[in-house]
């Protein structure tokens, strides 16, 4: 009897860790790839385990011209395994990247990509791949997150992918930039996990992000070998004061007003996103440009003009309401979160007395440091400094949570409203948190600050649009102070108001945004447009609206000489990003996929109903050979942990399921802790 009671005890904790080691959804959550495998390379599961396609190099040329920028990203893989191998690879694009070239190169065949409607496209890939042939597909998943496949690539051959895109030039303050993303922040997803999944990702698909097992590729720490190269040449159309990276040490020349800009060690990691900027010396800053394509008769145009400049003596004259919003979530942990703490303790140091202010945090949960707003008093502020300084980075990205606890009353006529929303935007359900800040900011501002190494930079961009505001990014302590600063001018002083757009008349004008919205201090006005035919010589558009000082407008002529390649798909691509914003509001989704396709195939451009496809008309791979099939894995951003973010659990789980977990665990615990007087009761029994 003394034998047997010592020995069932063990026995039920044996069997409860049991039930709880092989109960789904209690694994902790880990890349789907071995521990050593190296970013950027194909990943291969072969019948002798996992192998993988070495990455040779990647190497990415940017051409500038006044406001168009044309980026061409090559990467080049070899597949050094025994089998025939599918590598698919998800990589990050600037937000507003109009995709519309893609090449693959193998061997001495090349084979250039055709746009086509997303399920044909996917159709004629899936047919080619059964076939033994050659191909290679480009699809986005959203604005600034792009899959690229690539299938039948033979033992010991040599793959280069060449994808092209445009974009226009960021105009802000006075000078001029753009960002070239190099990885992606893992995104946190939601809802409640789907029995289906469409991808190979480390997330289930689920109730809110249907397709996240198709944006969660595989993270790794480090690699020993994916590096980068990069290139720029500016012609900037104006001498500059400066031209220079924020984040990469790089070498620059000059030769008759163009510049060309290199990494100055040739090659470095892809952990960082990369960003120059350059500004024109004070005489010869613009303050207004003009660039135009015609295609098929049709001209069309990229406008830029500034606004008079504030007086940056005038505070806004209306008491504000701030309400600022921290995540504090895994993905935060290390260097972003110092960043967001030091951002958000220098906006509250620049709070104004007659203002009111709360602060909310959120991870998985949202917390407000008061109830409601209250006034700005040293007491408050105080109280909101040492709440700040005890904020750490931990658990999941529910900002949907945060945003309703910010929005939950209606902002009041005697104060504006004012929500700045500091974040490294790492979430997969975009869509529903931009359908939120529609119908329920109610007259408020939403001002968001992109934190990291590497932000989601379209959540950043659409959340501020959708409230009227405007988007800063932070990617190093550094730039806080300068950057916060500029975000509070803008914050603080009166916005260009009502503006219109006239143009001449006699000629059917389609242009974006269709409805200018507010600006701040330091703000162009951009514009795309085409119209239906040419103007007539000396022809203007009047731009107008309601600055500080009253009513202000300017004309820029319209009769442009040069001809600027990438103006209408510029065009094209705003028409697309405001479909699909009307969608969000209500429009009919047939309607709109429609006018996105046809859009989308005049202009040969990669969108949500588009993609680009690559066919090879060859057989190559032997009926009988088998065809491997994995994802690639991206780099850890700079200064983020993998098992910060990775240590909760990134996706949707069973709620009821993880109770139970907890209880059985707890219930293991004690029975634990119980076994000393256990043994001891039964001792002291059989002793009597």
């Amino acid at each position: 009897m003394h034998e047997k009671a010592r020995n069932t005890a063990p026995a039920w904790i044996m069997l409860l860790l049991t039930i709880l080691a092989v109960r789904p959804g209690f694994a902790s959550t880990k890349t789907l790839s071995p521990a050593d495998m190296q970013t950027g390379s194909l990943l291969m599961r072969m019948s002798g385990g996992y192998v993988t396609a070495a990455l040779l190099n990647t190497d990415v040329n940017i051409k500038v011209n006044g406001l168009v920028a044309r980026v061409s990203v090559m990467q080049e893989f070899k597949n050094e395994g025994v089998e025939w191998v599918e590598g698919i690879y998800v990589f990050p694009l600037p937000d507003d990247a109009a995709v519309d070239r893609m090449r693959l190169y193998i061997g001495d065949r090349l084979i250039e990509g055709e746009i086509r409607e997303k399920q044909q496209a996917r159709k004629e890939y899936e047919q080619a791949k059964q076939a033994g042939k050659k191909t290679s597909l480009v699809e986005q998943r959203r604005a600034n997150l792009f899959t690229t496949s690539i299938a039948n690539v033979a033992p010991g051959e040599t793959v280069i992918v060449e994808i092209e895109y445009l974009e226009n030039i960021r105009y802000d303050d006075g000078t001029f930039s753009l960002r070239f993303p190099m990885t992606l922040t893992p995104r946190y997803i939601p809802g409640q996990a789907l029995t289906d999944r469409q991808g190979s990702g480390w997330s289930a698909d689920t109730s809110l992000v249907a397709d996240a097992s198709l944006i969660t590729p595989p993270m790794v720490n480090a690699s020993r070998g994916h590096k980068v190269s990069l290139q720029v040449s500016v012609n900037a159309g104006m001498p500059l004061e400066i031209i220079a990276s924020r984040y990469h040490p790089v070498n620059v020349s000059e030769n008759s007003g163009q510049y060309r800009v290199a990494l100055a060690s040739g090659r470095v990691p892809m952990d960082h996103d990369f960003e120059l900027l350059w500004r024109p010396v004070s005489s010869s800053a613009p303050r207004a440009m003009a660039f135009a394509e015609t295609i098929n008769g049709e001209p069309h145009y990229l406008l830029m003009v500034m606004p008079p400049d504030g007086d940056a003596s005038t505070a806004a004259s209306m008491p504000r309401e701030m309400i600022f919003v921290i995540d504090t979530s895994g993905s935060m942990h290390g260097v972003s979160m110092q960043q967001a703490k030091q951002a958000l303790q220098r906006a509250l140091d620049g709070l104004h007395p007659g203002d009111r202010f709360n602060v909310i945090e959120f991870n998985s949960h949202a917390n407000a440091l008061f109830e409601d707003s209250v006034a700005v008093e040293p007491g408050s502020v105080g109280m909101a400094q040492n709440f700040v300084g005890r904020l750490r980075a931990n658990g999941g990205t529910e900002m949907q949570s945060a945003l309703r606890r910010a929005l939950r009353t209606p902002p009041t006529e005697a104060f504006l409203r004012q929500v700045i929303f500091i974040t490294d935007g790492a979430v997969g359900n975009e869509e529903g948190l931009f359908e939120l800040i529609t119908k329920q900011l109610d007259g408020a501002r939403m001002f968001t600050v992109g934190i990291g190494s590497a932000p989601n930079s379209w959540f950043m961009r659409k959340a501020a649009e959708s409230g009227r505001g405007t988007f800063t990014t932070i990617s190093a302590l550094h730039e806080v102070a300068e950057k916060m600063d500029r975000l509070f001018r803008k914050l603080e002083h009166p916005q260009v108001t009502n503006i219109n757009l006239l143009w001449p008349g006699g000629t059917l004008v389609d242009s974006y945004p269709s409805v200018v919205p507010d600006l701040y201090l330091g703000e162009p006005i951009s514009v795309k447009a085409k119209a239906s035919g040419a103007f007539r010589p000396g022809a203007t558009i009047r731009i107008e609206g309601d600055s500080v000082a009253g009513a202000w407008g300017h004309d820029v002529a319209l009769d442009v000489d040069a001809q600027s390649p990438g103006v209408a798909a510029l065009w094209a691509r705003a028409r697309i990003a405001e479909l699909l914003d009307a969608e969000r509001r209500g429009a009919d989704s047939e309607v709109t996929r429609q006018a996105v396709v046809a859009t989308a195939l005049a202009h040969h451009l990669v969108s949500k109903h588009t993609s680009l496809v690559a066919v090879d008309k060859t057989p190559v791979r032997p009926a009988g050979d088998p065809l491997a099939s994995e994802q690639v894995p991206n780099l850890m951003p700079y200064g983020q942990s993998g098992s910060a973010i990775f240590g909760f659990p990134a996706t949707a789980t069973n709620a009821p399921g993880l109770r139970l977990g907890g209880a059985l665990t707890l219930l293991a615990a004690l029975l634990m802790l119980a076994m000393p007087a256990l043994r001891r009761r039964v001792t002291h029994g059989l002793a009597y």
